[in-house]
């Protein structure tokens, strides 16, 4: 029996293939009572699932509007239930996972170093810290990184620094360029500053007065963008080279093109938040590298550590020549656990084979999607870049969405809720996302 708090679950079953296996009566100890559960299939007579669910109700902050699944253990793309339900993972943690669950490569070099040395704090010196700096400068347009713990505060590190080195580069104007430019369906985060940056009003509005002088213009409207950084006051420009949150969203090529010359002429900076499209997400290593637009920040993310937490920015050196000592910090980031973690993702993502594979895969799935949903009345459009896959509803997405997850099939709500986000491990394999495919066609009733 595998252990978690007072809370007993049965060791998971193997994970056979196919979603879907013989039920399996299970004794399960919660608190010390005995309860028999018929797992996989079937009515249960006392879910662990339901214990968990009830006891999260009474301890945690009700900021998660979570879906009645209770997750156990996982490998590859596959991940199992408290009961034993089996589900393919094509949400990967939101984009996280770019590895799966269990790679041996990343568990290997995670057990190596927290048998070592975990976390010493920015106040020293790491060895895997600048292994993986390296590696992050070497393989795109930077010349040095910064480290945090998140998207969110990797975004908000970039705010500090394009107000730095506005006011570094213009020590003699009483008066600096402060304000920012985001755009609509954007999303940077949930912190201040980058709350400030996301479009939703939803998300904003609660916690209002929030950071002032960021100006939503239209995603993809260059004369607007344009005009605006024509006006001397912006800072910085942040935008999502694809947007995931917002809907699965792509600029085009013009677009980014010209806000890096207005950028320029301007001397405001250009932040690209690669949070979730970055790092082989989109087939490419970097996503801006299909668009031949560099910008002066990029923040990463959510597969860096392929499920432990990491945030990075990525500077050029005029950026990172007006950050001194002391005007950024962070007590946890770029630790040895988390870097070691990082570059074995890292080392393996970044191989052109890879690289390759997830073009390849994700033209496959786009492919099929259109095929097998492409008549339904309720789809507009198949979209997305790699494995990040949008599918646009005409109606809201969650019943679909639930459907799937009943179905054995884990996907994402974007957008204004409806667009299916399916965003699996970067290791899905054809069969797995024959599989997912069957399953969305098959529980396309649910939209009726």
């Amino acid at each position: 029996m595998a252990s978690l708090g007072q809370i007993t679950l049965p060791r998971a079953p193997s994970l056979q293939k196919g979603l879907l296996r013989r039920p399996i009566r299970t004794p399960i100890r919660f608190n010390g009572r005995i309860a028999s559960v018929l797992t996989n299939a079937g009515s249960v007579k006392a879910s662990v699932s339901q214990k968990v669910i009830e006891e999260e109700a009474k301890v945690l902050v009700g900021t998660y509007a979570r879906a009645p699944v209770v997750l156990s253990s996982g490998k590859g793309c596959k991940l199992m239930d408290a009961e034993g339900k089996e589900y393919l993972d094509c949400a990967s943690g939101i984009a996280v996972n770019a590895l799966g669950h269990g790679d041996p490569d990343w568990l290997q070099a995670v057990t190596d170093q927290a048998s070592v040395l975990s976390h010493v704090s920015n106040v020293y010196y790491t060895i895997p810290q600048i292994e993986l700096a390296k590696r992050l400068v070497a393989s795109s347009f930077a010349d040095r990184v910064f480290f945090c713990n998140s998207g969110t505060e990797a975004n908000e590190a970039a705010i500090k620094f394009s107000r730095k080195f506005q006011r570094f580069t213009h020590p003699e104007d009483k008066e600096v360029a402060t304000s920012f430019i985001a755009f609509t369906n954007s999303f940077h985060g949930r912190t201040l500053g980058a709350l400030a940056l996301t479009s939703k009003e939803q998300y904003r509005t609660p916690f209002e007065p929030i950071m002032p002088g960021v100006t939503f213009l239209e995603y993809g409207n260059t004369q607007a963008a344009t005009d605006l950084i024509r006006s001397g006051k912006i800072a910085a420009v942040f935008v999502e080279p694809i947007q995931g949150e917002g809907g699965v969203y792509s600029a085009t090529k013009e677009f980014l093109q010209s806000l890096r010359s207005a950028c320029d002429a301007a001397g405001s900076l250009l932040v690209f938040d690669e949070v979730q499209c970055g790092l082989g997400r989109t087939g490419n290593l970097w996503a801006y590298e299909a668009f031949g637009v560099t910008p002066d920040i990029m923040t990463v993310a959510k597969p860096l550590a392929g499920g432990l937490p990491i945030g990075a920015v990525l500077v050029t050196e005029k950026v990172a020549e007006t950050i001194k000592y002391g005007d950024h910090g962070s007590t946890f980031a770029g630790n040895p656990l988390v870097c070691s973690a990082a570059i074995a993702v890292f080392d393996k993502v970044s191989k052109s084979s890879f690289l390759a594979s997830v073009s390849s895969k994700g033209l496959y799935f786009k492919d099929l999607l259109v095929k097998k949903l492409g008549g339904n009345l309720y789809v507009k459009e198949v979209r997305g870049e790699g494995l990040i896959i949008g599918v646009e509803l005409d109606v809201p997405a969650g019943p679909l969405v639930d459907a799937c997850r009943d179905s054995g099939l884990l996907i994402l709500t974007a957008g204004k809720g409806n667009v299916v986000r399916i965003v699996p491990p970067l290791i899905i394999s054809e069969e797995e996302i024959e599989r997912a495919v069957e399953i969305i066609f098959h529980d396309l009733t649910a939209l009726d």
